[in-house]
């Protein structure tokens, strides 16, 4: 392979990962937008209330088999780093609330599970796939996106999930 197409097959591959991290998801590093939504299950959520904690958004629906298997990752982080100020919330945007409520009752998971059937919320992020987790700072502010969750996702979760953790 000449040198040419070895470098544009670096600068493609860059390009790629910069694209699949977000770095065109236009709430980087602002504000993470408010919202409140009916969680399935507890006390309903309102983000602004848990300022101080690293939070991670992630839309999902019932249709969506990557979802189930980001769902569970993000249960284990959950668990794992819950007490050193993590939450994760699970925003289902199913057009069928009563599917979406069979659906988490038959996926448990230990964070919070929520409902936007008028998909305010999934405006408001901007959500162009599924799944999509937004990471939040202790500020409120919008650290990272990802806009899909593959092999190498949960390990990539989890570096940034303790760097947050230990700002």
């Amino acid at each position: 392979m000449s040198i040419f197409y070895r470098c544009l097959f670096a600068i493609a591959a860059a390009v790629a990962v910069v694209a699949a991290r977000g770095a065109s998801y236009p709430l980087l590093a602002m504000p993470a937008p408010d919202f409140a939504l009916r969680a399935f299950a507890g006390d309903n959520v309102r983000l602004s209330e848990h300022r101080g904690e690293v939070i991670v958004l992630t839309f999902w629906s019932t249709g969506c088999n990557t979802c189930r298997t980001q769902l569970q990752a993000l249960d284990r982080s959950f668990t794992t780093y819950g007490s050193a100020g993590l939450q994760v919330y699970g925003i289902s945007v199913d057009d069928d609330p009563t599917r979406a409520r069979d659906f988490v009752a038959s996926h448990r998971v230990g964070f919070k599970m929520l409902s936007d059937p008028d998909k305010t919320v999934s405006r408001l992020y901007q959500i162009d796939n599924l799944p999509m987790a937004v990471l939040i700072d202790r500020s409120g502010m919008v650290r990272d996106v990802h806009r899909d969750f593959g092999s190498q996702s949960e390990a990539q979760y989890l570096r940034e999930l303790r760097g947050l953790l230990n700002e």
